[in-house]
This record gives structure tokens, sequence and C-alpha cells, in this order.
């Protein structure tokens, strides 16, 4: 049995972390912190575990033996460094941190500590790609040439516990990044480990065009991102992500191979859709991904849980998190000035 403790209890808790450990018969929470002790002492009694007054409360504590990091951006580094410090192993949230500094003193803590670190990069998870992943493998469309890969919606204002543009979110200082951060991440973190390649550069417009804060100022935050992508072995693709998407939800994928095209989560009736060059369809119904308006369980939670029960280590560890977000900060740099940015490829 892993005893869980939560940090933040913020919406991202509440309907993903602490239901879905609730689902595992190989977990138990135990213990919630969250700035607002209000709301951890709330959710500790309709859950039936304990609200700690302090993190270092909740790390000290001898019947808790892993955590979730469900804290704003710009504490995800802080917690989890502690937390993997106090012996704990980690599951966090994305982005995984604010910088790339802090990304890597993430992983170097847990490579010191000898404990887990695992980060919400979901996308790994979801069927169709997983599916995908294994048709680019058997080489069904050859190689891959050039994609474009895309995650959109209406924005996060519902996503929190304080609903609208006043949310963290929305706010620089806790945020950090927006839609790059939000959905941009998940999406670079996808295409590398869809088809084996890193990003070795990036050329963006991370921009904010229409997020308003309550005072109607456009908000401190990216609302999106349109990036370039060149890769390790040679492909070509673009990332977009947004949260000005004001209808139905995008999160689709589409490869352009030597051998044909495939469509991942483009298509309304098939999950993956093949046209192959020499005129051959394969139609694959996998399930469909889940949207903020339609949850369903990620599998992180069941990820985390059976590694360190099996002992085997986390699917998704922070070392193979730090491509991605070498290239989300390449991107944001390559904004801010104007040119293509190289990404370093070279640091553990």
């Amino acid at each position: 049995m892993v005893r869980i403790g939560v940090i933040g209890c913020g919406k991202i808790a509440q309907v993903r972390h602490i239901p879905e450990y609730e689902a595992n018969p190989d977990a138990r929470v135990v213990a919630l912190f969250d700035a607002n002790a209000e709301r951890a002492r709330a959710l500790a009694a309709e859950h039936g575990c304990r609200a700690c007054a302090t993190l270092e409360e909740l790390l000290a504590a001898d019947d808790v033996d892993a955590v979730s990091v469900c804290t704003s951006n710009a504490t995800h580094a802080q917690a989890a460094i502690a937390a993997l410090r106090a012996g704990k192993d980690v599951l966090c949230e994305k982005p995984m941190a604010v910088t790339i500094e802090e990304c890597e003193a993430m992983v170097a803590a847990a490579r010191e500590t000898g404990r887990t670190l695992m980060i919400d990069q979901n996308q790994r998870l979801a069927k169709a790609h997983v599916r995908a992943k294994g048709l680019l493998d058997a080489g069904r469309i050859g190689r891959v040439l050039t994609f474009r890969t895309t995650f959109g919606h209406g924005g996060p204002e519902t996503w929190s516990v304080d609903p609208g543009t006043g949310s963290w979110f929305f706010d620089p200082k806790r945020a950090a990044m927006g839609a790059m951060a939000d959905l941009g991440v998940h999406k670079t973190d996808l295409v590398q480990w869809l088809i084996g390649q890193t990003v070795v550069s990036a050329t963006a417009r991370v921009t904010t065009l229409d997020k308003r804060d309550p005072a109607g100022n456009l908000v401190g935050v990216d609302d999106n991102a349109l990036v370039i992508y060149e890769m390790s072995g040679g492909a070509v693709g673009t990332m977009t992500a947004s949260w000005t998407y004001y209808g139905p939800e995008d999160n689709s994928t589409v490869l352009y191979g030597t051998e044909g095209v495939m469509r991942v989560y483009d298509d309304p009736a098939h999950s993956i859709v093949i046209d192959r060059r020499d005129g051959e369809r394969e139609l694959y119904d996998v399930e469909a991904i889940q949207t903020n308006d339609n949850q369903t369980a990620s599998g992180v939670i069941d990820a985390f849980v059976d590694g360190l029960v099996r002992g085997e280590g986390p699917l998704i560890s922070g070392e193979s998190v730090l491509p991605a977000m070498r290239a989300v900060f390449a991107s944001i740099e390559s904004s801010r000035t104007g040119r293509t940015v190289a990404v370093a490829t070279d640091k553990e």
C-alpha cells in the first residue's frame, strides 16, 4: 500500500489525483496540504484523511510514502525538491517547472536521493497515442518527414477552484507561462515521444491575443503559441497551443511520412486514420481522448502507483521530460528575440 500526501488542493487534485488514488487498490490518501488551510480541512473531511498545517508537517510524516505536487506552476520545483529530500517519491503536475534550471535541479534531486520523480505528461498514456507509437515504430507510414500537432480549447477559466481570468492560471507570478505551459508542453513532449526524435531548434510566436483580466487588460501570460520545431532526425513540424479555440477542443496530431499519412484524434469517427502511399486506408477505433468537458481517468496515477509497487521506477521520469522543457523555453526565447533558437541536447 502506497500512502499518499497531496500538496495543493485545487481542482486538479479534487477531480483527478485524489479520486484516482482512491480508485487504486494499492494507494491510500492519508494527508493533504494547501496554502488555503480551510480548503485543505474541508477536503480532508470529505475524503477521510487529515489536513496538515504546513508543507513541512506533511513531508515529515512517517505515514506518507509519496506525494502529488498539485500546486501552481511557480512552486512545483520547490515542493518537489523538498519532498524528494524528505525521502518521498514524487508525482508532479506539468509543466515540470518554470525555468530549465529548476527542471534540472528536480532531476538532480531525484538522482541524488534515489527517489522517483514522475511528471504528469499524460498524453503519452492516451490509448490512441500508445497505438499510434506502435504503428509508427512498425513503419506503417515510413520515416516521418513533417508533422502538425495541436492542443487548443477555450481556456482554463473553469479549470480552477477560483473560476475566471482572475485565477492563478493567468497570473504571471504564479503561472509564469500560459497556453505554452498548460498545453504546449503536452504536445511538445508527445511529438518527441511519438517519433523518437528531440527538438533541436524552435522558431516561435508566443503571444496574448484575447484573454483579459477582470479589469479588461490583456492577461500577463500567453494565450497562444505557434512554433516550428526542427527535430534531431530531420523531421520538421508545427506545434500549436491555444486558449482561444472557442468551439470544439482540438487535440490532434497529423504525421506525414515517406509511405503515408497518419491522423491521430483528427477524424471525428476514428481515433487513428492512416492513408498509405499505395492507396490503402487503415482505421483504428481506440478510446476517445479526455477533454476539459469530459474528464476520464488519465492513467497517470495508476502508472505512478504501479511503478512504486513494482519497484520499476517512473513510467514518465523527470529526466525524460527535460527535452520537452528545453524546447518550451527555447520557444519562449525565440518569440522574445525574434530569431530561431537552438535547443541544447547534451545536458543531463
